[in-house]
């Protein structure tokens, strides 16, 4: 068995960030593979439960995931929404969903910025309707990247001015208005494909948390850890493993918005990047499994 626990991102490192979906094969089958032998994995993600369900648990059971999550040890599990929600990954596939409502925005803040995108941008991108504790604003897959980007940040000063007058307390980059107690509690954290509004208490290290205390439960935890992400914040899911004192290590998929100094070793896959850099990164431990001789004695991901 690899002694190896793996905390992934989705968008970048398994899905591509221009069709939003997993499209190298490789990476389905290597997951599976994975699993099967024993590996811990964890989708720790900004994006939304059914987004996962659909997105990555159902392509997954196509290839076998159902069977290698059958086998002992087998253990996944999801938090989405930057740990707003979560739930564990089964042979039946996404379970329960938990929501964390202390976390979620008010009501009329989610129809207030539904109504902003509909009125002003929805020519560029579109509101996430299946967010459950913070809003997203994504942009539309026939849009380009330059004509996006120039819309994003006129729709993250409206934004920010909406939750601004509502009294919440709101950060973006260095501005900030504090609520009527001198609190921020909110943010908008803008990416290259979207804008979220949530809670500055969401991040991919409260997200590592909860996939931890969900394998701990079950088992065992590895020595050995893996986070693999696209950007800058992705490096707090390693951040947290360190700080567990664990033997960690964070693969960062696109280097080029600048490589973090970290007590850890960050790696790159050469000058591969998004989901090309992630399925070399699941390649190389894949063949270390099959050189371990563990892959063979628990299933037969090939013949699922």
């Amino acid at each position: 068995m690899l002694d190896l626990g793996l905390l992934f991102d989705v968008d970048g490192p398994l899905a591509s960030p221009v069709s939003r979906s997993i499209r190298i094969p490789s990476i389905l089958d290597d997951l599976v593979a994975l699993t099967a032998a024993g590996v811990p994995i964890a989708f720790i993600t900004g994006r939304s439960d059914s987004f996962i369900r659909d997105s990555v648990i159902a392509p997954l059971m196509d290839v076998g995931l159902a069977a290698a999550l059958d086998t002992p040890g087998a253990r996944m599990f999801g938090v989405f929404e930057k740990g707003g929600s979560w739930a564990p990954i089964t042979t039946a596939g996404l379970g329960e969903v938990t929501v964390d409502e202390s976390v979620a925005l008010p009501a009329s803040i989610v129809d207030g910025v539904r109504a902003l995108v509909a009125d002003g941008f929805a020519d560029t991108m579109f509101f996430d309707e299946s967010k459950l504790a913070m809003i997203s604003v994504e942009q539309r897959t026939d849009v380009s990247t330059e004509a996006y980007l120039r819309a994003q940040s006129a729709f993250n000063d409206s934004a920010f001015d909406l939750v601004a007058a509502a009294g919440l307390g709101v950060r973006l980059g260095e501005r900030s208005a504090p609520d009527a107690a001198g609190n921020v509690p909110f943010r908008l954290d803008s990416t290259i494909i979207s804008t979220d509004i949530e809670s500055v208490l969401l991040d991919k290290d409260r997200g590592a948390s909860r996939a931890l205390d969900y394998f701990a439960g079950l088992g065992a935890l590895p020595t050995v850890w893996r986070s693999i992400g696209d950007s800058r914040s992705d490096y707090l899911m390693a951040d947290h493993l360190h700080g567990a004192g664990f033997d960690v290590a964070h693969v960062d998929v696109r280097p080029a918005d600048g490589i973090l100094e970290r007590p850890y070793r960050v790696i790159v896959e050469g000058d591969l990047i998004h989901d090309e850099a992630g399925a070399a990164f699941l390649g190389y431990w894949v063949r270390r499994l099959d050189a371990s001789g563990d892959r063979g004695a628990r299933v037969d991901v090939a013949a699922l």
